[in-house]
C-alpha cells in the first residue's frame, strides 16, 4: 500500500551507558480531524494516529494520547536514558485499528 503511514525514527547507534539521548520520529500520515467536509458537503471521517508509545526493553519510556487537533505528519522529540544495549520499540495506533511499528537497535558501552 503506497498511502499506508509510513514511520520514520532516528535514535543514535551507540551510547555510552547512562547517557540521555535524542531520539525522534515522524509519521506520515494525514490526520484527518472529522471536521471537515467534502466537496459534496459531506462530513470526512474522522482518521488519526490517536496514540504513540516507545517502550525501551519491553518497559515504556514516553506515551502519549492524540486528539483531532494534532498536525498532519506527527513529529515527537524526546530523551530517554540508556543504561544497556537493547532494541527500542515504537507504536503508532490509528482510529481504525491499524497498528505501526518500527525498531530500532542501540549498542552500550
Amino acid at each position: 500500500m503506497s498511502n499506508a503511514p509510513r514511520p520514520r525514527v532516528k535514535v543514535p547507534k551507540t551510547a555510552s551507558a547512562g547517557e540521555v539521548i535524542a531520539i525522534k520520529t515522524l509519521i506520515s500520515h494525514e490526520m484527518e480531524s472529522g471536521q471537515r467536509k467534502d466537496k459534496d458537503g459531506n462530513v470526512i471521517p474522522r482518521k488519526i494516529i490517536n496514540k504513540f508509545s516507545c517502550a525501551f526493553n519491553d518497559q515504556e519510556v514516553f506515551s502519549c494520547d492524540l486528539d483531532p487537533a494534532i498536525s498532519a505528519n506527527p513529529y515527537f522529540e524526546f530523551n530517554a536514558k540508556v543504561p544497556e544495549s537493547g532494541t527500542f520499540k515504537f507504536t503508532w495506533v490509528d482510529d481504525d485499528g491499524s497498528v505501526y511499528e518500527d525498531e530500532q537497535k542501540i549498542e552500550v558501552s
